[in-house]
């Protein structure tokens, strides 16, 4: 499994692929706001905006989108921002936004949801070509705890761009906000002055040549006209610093020190406010644009199993308080339970205690509308069903399961009725395990940490039990507990009244806990229909681009090879085609040229793979015979070299060379056969090949060449390479007694001892002597 994480949202930044992503866009080595995707009559280009591909394809251009998720089209801030975009913003048959394209000739509507869905196919399509293997998952970041998300870089330029225009509106009596590809080039102007005064304090100048009915445009501006236009944005600066020191519960005494990040805290202005904020130096240690990313690729390798790391934890915050609201049963007042505070740990479980005699709805909602950076507060409706009253009448006791996941999501995981069974005293033993595992909630997994129990009555406000030991299962139920205490005490009373006559047992009651299911209606969440509907759309989208890449694929290789045909024509390739054939070539690629920006602009992939047939018909013996000419006299050259080592050997043979006389001469026979064959072979070929010039058709090709010296090689070298049969060396006997002795120095001492005592026979013994006899043993 790969995880791959990204940044800022769902549009921007892919860590694990983070130099792949450099290498196939803008080269800026980030994705945060350039991240666009650009729709073409036939397919879609996805990725990081090149120099001017937002003013070229200004209308089909969608960027900037992140900030429209969550919001309805009525909201003031998209009708504000709607103004500054170079594509159409529509209305969606839920109130949502609608983004307006032209792709494949016709009109589409597209979500953000899509629009996000498409960046993220293409991250995720170039993560897997850098990893070399599947992405399963991403780590996401957004921001939490204080912000501002109006106060980014963005911001900053757009103070820029509105000076800019009405100085140019003045100045030049250009109306730039009239002309959405002025406006952008005004955008990307104003941003790279916005750099180039973080380090220099001096006037620098803005020009734009063209901008508008062909007249060009100037302006400068320093840093303190910019900090004076900013002003405003540079105060709201404090305000979330302060809202974090709250939460947090800090002093400015308590922080050692304050590292920023970030593209926009390297404008001076913004630094000294922090500064003069905490009272200290600030660092800026880490890489502004890319340490978030860094932090999202270190979560990715503590969640994938395929890397290692130091324990390092990370506990997550419920940035906004939520609550839940209810109505009564039988009632018309409402009860209101806050379920999670601000900077409540998350993941995190919580159990509510509900008296209820039929299904029942709850509502979640964030507690602080106004600490929300969205307009709607909302977050669904929630309905518990199949609830009813006890066989007594009385109210049921239902356990609704609350929960903020490890992604920060709300839900409702679980619900349970609590039913009361009569059973017989026999079967209470051998189902007292049952109730135990009845009572256990249905979502007991691994990441439930931190689950507490909360009880409320119909008509009351829910009390949460402040219980210090916090465990990953709710506590038993509170009548399990009473119904087990209530048997000893029975026990005793009868004791105490054995002169009585008997009287009738009482049923035991069992505990059972009965799962309830859930209806969810969340807030903007897509119904599973449309979410269908949008997965076909994309999966059709996705099967469009990979046909139109093949095809662009085949148009790119006809030109790539008009190109390196001509000039290889009027080069290396001019001697091995004919005047006649050189000219007419060269004439078809022209032709072939005009033709693919004319007629043959937008055509199908097979006309794009029959041109190129065509023209290599025609190319491809030119090119063999270049290849050839290069080739074969390295060929030769080879097989001549073989052919001069075998036949000296055989030569050495016939001179009687020790080296080679314990080869059979039947064999070397066949050495000097081959020799003789191929040699004559090459010496006709060679001269048949003198007689061609070089815009004919070789005689002999490399190839074959290279396999007659394999043939002559098997032939010969089997033979050439026999081994020299051993000579066995003269053997060493070792003496019982005595060194070890050679045996022609042993036949020397038998010539010079001559007339002693003959030696003894073979197996007899002497034992009385000093010494043993050597035996020799046939």
């Amino acid at each position: 499994m790969a995880t791959v994480a990204v940044l800022g949202g769902p549009a921007a930044h892919w860590v694990e692929s983070f130099q792949k992503a450099r290498e196939e866009g803008s080269g800026s080595g980030t994705w945060r706001r350039r991240s666009v995707i650009s729709f073409g009559s036939k397919n879609r280009t996805i990725g990081v905006a090149a120099k001017n591909q937002q003013i070229t394809h200004a209308n089909n251009t969608v960027s900037n989108f992140k900030r429209f998720h969550g919001r309805a089209f009525n909201d003031p801030f998209i009708q504000k921002e709607k103004e500054n975009l170079s594509y159409d913003l529509v209305p969606l048959k839920n109130g949502g936004v609608g983004i307006k394209v032209m792709y494949m000739g016709e009109e589409h509507l597209f979500s953000v949801e899509q629009i996000t869905a498409m960046l993220l196919t293409k991250l995720k399509e170039t993560a897997e070509n850098s990893l070399k293997k599947p992405v399963t998952d991403c780590v996401i970041s957004v921001l939490g705890t204080a912000f501002d998300p109006f106060l980014g870089g963005k911001n900053f330029d757009e103070k820029l761009v509105e000076y800019f225009c009405a100085e140019f509106k003045t100045k030049y009596k250009l109306d730039a906000k009239s002309k959405i590809r002025a406006l952008l080039r005004l955008y990307q102007e104003c941003e790279k002055l916005k750099k180039l005064m973080s380090s220099n304090s001096t006037d620098l100048p803005l020009n734009i040549e063209c901008f508008m009915n062909d007249k060009d445009v100037s302006g400068k501006m320093n840093r303190s006209q910019f900090e004076e236009l900013c002003a405003e944005l540079l105060q709201k600066i404090e305000v979330p610093l302060y809202s974090l020191m709250e939460q947090t519960h800090l002093k400015v005494e308590d922080v050692s020190a304050v590292e920023i990040v970030g593209g926009a805290t390297r404008i001076p202005a913004v630094k000294e406010r922090i500064a003069k904020f905490f009272g200290k130096d600030i660092s800026t240690t880490l890489n502004a644009d890319e340490a978030v990313a860094r932090g999202c690729a270190l979560q990715c390798a503590i969640l994938s199993p395929a890397f290692k790391v130091r324990e390092f934890s990370v506990t997550d915050a419920v940035p906004f308080p939520i609550s839940l609201v209810w109505n009564h049963d039988s009632e018309d007042t409402e009860g209101v339970h806050e379920v999670f505070s601000r900077n409540h740990a998350a993941p995190f479980s919580k159990v509510l205690t509900f008296l209820r005699r039929g299904p029942f709805e709850l509502e979640a909602f964030y507690s602080d509308p106004q600490g929300v950076p969205y307009p709607e507060a909302k977050i669904g409706r929630f309905v518990v069903q199949n609830v009813s009253a006890q066989k007594d009448g009385e109210k049921s006791k239902v356990k609704v399961k609350v929960r903020v996941n490890t992604h920060g999501i709300f839900t409702i995981s679980t619900a349970s009725m609590v039913e009361k069974v009569p059973t017989e005293e026999n079967e209470m033993s051998s189902e007292a395990d049952m109730e135990c595992l009845n009572q256990r909630p249905a979502e007991n997994t691994d990441a439930d940490k931190n689950v507490q129990q909360d009880n409320s009555e119909a008509g009351t406000q829910p009390q949460v039990q402040t219980d210090a030991q916090q465990t990953s299962q709710s506590p038993p139920s509170p009548e399990l507990t009473s119904e087990e205490n209530k048997i000893p005490d029975a026990d005793k009373a009868n004791e105490k009244k054995v002169d009585q006559p008997p009287e009738a047992k009482k049923p035991k009651i069992k505990v059972v806990n009965v799962e309830l299911p859930i209806e969810a209606n969340l807030v903007w969440q897509l119904g599973k229909d449309l979410l269908n509907m949008y997965i076909e759309t994309e999966g059709k989208m996705i099967m469009q681009d990979k046909l139109e890449k093949e095809r662009n694929d085949a148009k790119n290789a006809v030109e790539e090879y008009v190109y390196e045909f001509r000039d290889k024509l009027c080069g290396p390739y001019e001697k091995f085609i004919c005047e006649q054939d050189h000219q007419n070539f060269l004439r078809l690629l022209t032709e072939t040229e005009d033709w693919l920006y004319e007629e043959g602009e937008d055509q199908a992939k097979q006309a794009y793979v029959d041109k190129l047939e065509e023209l290599m018909k025609i190319g491809t013996p030119v090119k063999v015979r270049f290849q050839e000419a290069e080739e074969r006299p390295k060929m030769f050259e080879e097989l001549g070299q073989r052919l001069q080592h075998y036949a000296k050997i055989a030569a050495d043979f016939r001179n009687k060379d020790e080296k080679y006389n314990h080869i059979d001469e039947s064999e070397m026979k066949k050495v000097e056969k081959s020799v003789n064959e191929v040699m004559e072979w090459m010496n006709n070929v060679m001269n048949a090949q003198a007689k061609k010039s070089l815009d004919q058709d070789p005689v002999v090709r490399a190839q074959e060449i290279k396999i007659k010296i394999k043939e002559l090689n098997n032939t010969c070298e089997p033979v050439v390479t026999q081994p020299k049969p051993k000579i066995e060396s003269p053997k060493l006997e070792r003496t019982p007694n005595g060194p070890n002795i050679d045996k022609k120095e042993e036949d020397l001492e038998d010539k010079n001892n001559f007339g002693a005592e003959p030696p003894h026979q073979n197996g007899e013994c002497y034992p009385n002597e000093k010494n043993s006899v050597n035996m020799d043993l046939d």
